[in-house]
């Protein structure tokens, strides 16, 4: 799946074993999967988010992230390649916030992050 989204983090999917996930599955097929950890008490930050092309705009990304972000107090960083407007307005729409920039983050190909922030009442 992170192969048909060239916006995504590829990683190797054994690097995800050491972290928290989740999977949705649409028709006995996986349509998506969030991976995140924990690095405080009540601080968490979502390291990838993919869901399948053809499955997007379906809500699949908003389930997934929701399961993360219920609780009082609860902090949630991400990055998003500042050129994936589509992810960086969803985020947006979840009530993320664009606190900084890391310049030159990701390769292949190359670009910068933007550092977003969830914060809970």
């Amino acid at each position: 799946m992170q192969s048909a989204s060239p916006e995504a983090a590829h990683w190797a999917v054994t690097e995800y074993m050491q972290y928290e996930f989740g999977v949705a599955i649409r028709a006995g097929t996986v349509a998506g999967f969030l991976v995140w950890r924990r690095l405080a008490e009540g601080e968490y930050e979502v390291l990838n988010l993919v869901v399948a092309p053809a499955l997007r705009r379906q809500g699949i990304a908003r389930q997934l992230l929701g399961s993360v972000l219920p609780g009082a107090g609860r902090v949630v960083f991400l990055e998003v390649r500042e050129s994936n407007l589509a992810a960086r307005n969803f985020y947006k729409s979840m009530g993320f916030k664009e606190v900084s920039i890391r310049r030159e983050y990701y390769d292949n190909p190359p670009d910068s992050a933007i550092v977003m922030k969830f914060h809970s009442c």
